[in-house]
């Protein structure tokens, strides 16, 4: 569907409150450039460097995956997925076959498929009902072969298993004595490390020399801390390893197996490392990524620093090497920025040129897009809270209408960039503001254990005080804020309008939960070794009912006077329906005002471009209608499941 441009065309866009202030706004983005499906996205470089694969919608507008030979115009589709679209693909090594996820209209059983390019057979590797696979790793020596952990034998846990590409035998690996989350192999497949879960919320880095050996503890992460494995080096004899042990952020160190001893290789005092650039066969740790106000890199490997120079040259953003071939001659890299789509290139790293590939959604390129501004204050008790504020274009920032949206997690944060959110409110005419309060990831962790037990608490403060500052800079009107978000921003939207009900003009919750202790009872069974950790920050449910009850909305529903829109998946598996389902009936006894839509094909957030495009037509309209920005009319959006209940 070509909704929008045809309407702006037609001047068939309804507006509510033609003010000056409209007027001087840039023309409406049609919703389905924010959206839609991408053009083209994820692309992915074949290990021998002769192919690309990526990400595009087919002639259904459906997303499939599509495969070019590089430096030719040969582009196919080789997937013909029905209806809920692909978003998740990698090749194998052995350079025939290609790998993507799917599940079943949002359930997260995620089952692994491989496309082979040679007969366009599609399999189903892992064809179990119920069960969710996440891939884990390949050998480029051993390139039939894919290492996957499944939880096969028992839903609350998962064991790793290898999987035969050739003929699709699924044979079992390793097993999970029960509290372990994740496992890493090293350079030859070998299972060789692994973190588990602890009683006291914590987590323990398990290490083996061989598979078949008893696990022996590395170190133990309280549950203050944070930390992961990133990998083995290429002789196994050192495991990199991301952690704040001994420090406030999230360090690179290098752990000696043999000795354990530990070195460490790269860290910032500010701000958690968030990521590493990994050679594809010799497994260095090449770079590592630090979010501050905008993504930096830090680099271990001079010839590595000397290309990313080199990049800088060819274009504004943040740069990312998205994929790169075995032999480390080409790379794909992406461009982000605040006010345009992700560009991504190809480059040859011998003769050091680049060349374009394609924009993730070119209706985006010369548009007047509003650009994302790194803003901190200080909250009620002296905490420094970061964030970001975005401002529409054309119009002086006073006395705006404003939304502040709020991100999920809660363990999570904001980030600079292209935000199709930001760019759909700002060009509707509303200010908005994103804040990582505390209990965000990536300050450290002080600041994110600032956040344990702080749902409704002082996490809420932290927006509410963001509020103030918007308002006493002068930028937001106080009397038309509006507070949105997804999952935990779901569950925040709904605080603000029943425990702060007179700070906001109304509320978009996206699957969020309405009561800690049912939503904590409901969490999927292989969340199960979670709990203690769930316990540490948020609460127990069995031990701390009463206090838990205190800090959810369900609970408080004769507080709110604000209208609230809610949108939710009806698969959901980490927030179930119910968790909207008893809120809407609370509010609708209480006689309290409410519009409810539910999807029946989605999960935990809205995959399905024609449902994405429903439900945030309802929202622009229901933010029209109390904070008086623009909308574009709803239209006939056909293929949607939303019912308004």
């Amino acid at each position: 569907m070509k909704m929008g441009w045809r309407l702006l065309a037609a001047g068939a866009l309804l507006m509510t409150g033609m003010t000056p202030t409209h007027a001087e706004l840039p023309p409406l983005i049609p919703r389905d450039v924010l959206f839609g499906n991408p053009e083209r996205t994820s692309p992915q470089i074949s290990p021998d460097g002769k192919h690309l694969a990526y990400i595009a919608p087919d002639k259904k507008n459906v997303l499939q995956v599509w495969v070019r030979t590089l430096g030719q115009n040969d582009d196919k589709p080789v997937t013909a997925d029905k209806k809920r679209g692909i978003r998740q693909h990698f090749w194998a090594f052995d350079g025939e076959h290609l790998c993507y996820l799917q599940d079943t209209d949002g359930d997260e059983n995620f089952q692994l498929y491989s496309v082979s390019l040679k007969s366009g057979a599609v399999r189903n590797l892992t064809p179990f009902q119920g069960v969710r696979c996440q891939p884990m790793g390949a050998n480029p020596d051993k390139p039939d072969e894919l290492l996957v952990a499944l939880n096969l034998k028992n839903k609350a846990k998962f064991d790793v298993h290898r999987i035969n590409l050739k003929n699709g035998a699924v044979d079992f690996d390793t097993d999970n004595p029960g509290m372990i989350l994740g496992f890493v192999a090293d350079a030859e497949n070998r299972v060789r490390a692994a973190v588990a879960a602890t009683p006291d919320g914590g987590f323990d880095l398990l290490y083996r020399d061989k598979p078949n050996q008893d696990w022996k503890k590395v170190r133990h992460w309280t549950a203050e801390d944070q930390g992961q494995p990133v990998g083995f080096s290429g002789d196994g004899k050192t495991l990199y390893v991301i952690g704040n042990h001994d420090a406030d952020t999230q360090r690179l160190v290098a752990v000696d197996v043999a000795t354990l001893q530990e070195s460490v290789l790269a860290q910032d005092p500010q701000y958690d490392l968030s990521g590493a650039m990994v050679h594809p066969t010799k497994r260095t740790i090449e770079a590592v990524a630090v979010t501050r106000d905008k993504a930096d890199w830090q680099f271990l490997d001079e010839g590595v620093a000397a290309e990313f120079k080199n990049l800088a040259m060819v274009r504004k953003g943040e740069v990312n090497v998205a994929s790169r071939d075995l032999a480390d001659k080409t790379w794909i890299v992406s461009y982000s920025n605040d006010d345009g789509p992700v560009y991504y290139y190809t480059y040859d790293r011998g003769t050091k040129k680049a060349e374009l590939l394609f924009s993730h959604q070119p209706k985006l390129e010369g548009l007047k897009l509003a650009p994302m501004q790194p803003i901190s204050f200080k909250a009620r008790d002296g905490l420094v809270i970061h964030g970001y504020l975005s401002v529409p274009v054309g119009v002086e920032a006073k006395n705006l209408p404003t939304v502040l949206l709020v991100h999920g997690g809660p363990w999570a944060r904001d980030t600079w960039g292209y935000n199709p959110y930001v760019q759909w409110l700002t060009n509707r005419g509303y200010a908005v503001l994103q804040l990582n309060f505390r209990g965000s990831t990536g300050y450290g962790k002080r600041f994110l254990n600032a956040g344990n037990r702080e749902w409704a608490g002082k996490m809420h403060d932290d927006l509410i005080d963001g509020v103030h500052w918007i308002v006493k800079q002068g930028v937001a009107d106080p009397n038309k804020v509006a507070i949105m978000g997804g999952s935990y921003g779901g569950y925040a939207t709904l605080v603000g309008l029943t425990f702060t009900p007179d700070v906001f003009a109304c509320g978009v919750d996206i699957v969020g939960p309405s009561n800690i202790v049912s939503l904590l009872r409901t969490i999927p069974p292989y969340w199960a070794p979670m709990k203690a950790m769930f316990g540490k920050r948020v609460g127990d449910p069995d031990k701390d009912g009463s206090y838990l009850e205190s800090r959810s909305p369900l609970f408080f529903v004769d507080k709110i006077n604000r209208p609230l829109l809610i949108g939710q998946g009806a698969n959901d598996p980490r927030v179930k329906q119910s968790e909207s389902d008893q809120i809407v009936e609370a509010l609708r006894k209480a006689n309290k005002p409410v519009e409810y839509i539910v999807y029946t094909d989605e999960g935990h957030g809205f995959a399905r471009p024609e449902n994405r495009l429903h439900f945030h037509a309802k929202a622009e309209e229901f933010l029209a209608k109390y904070l008086n920005g623009r909308f574009e009319t709803v239209g006939d959006i056909k293929g949607h499941s939303g019912e308004v209940r």
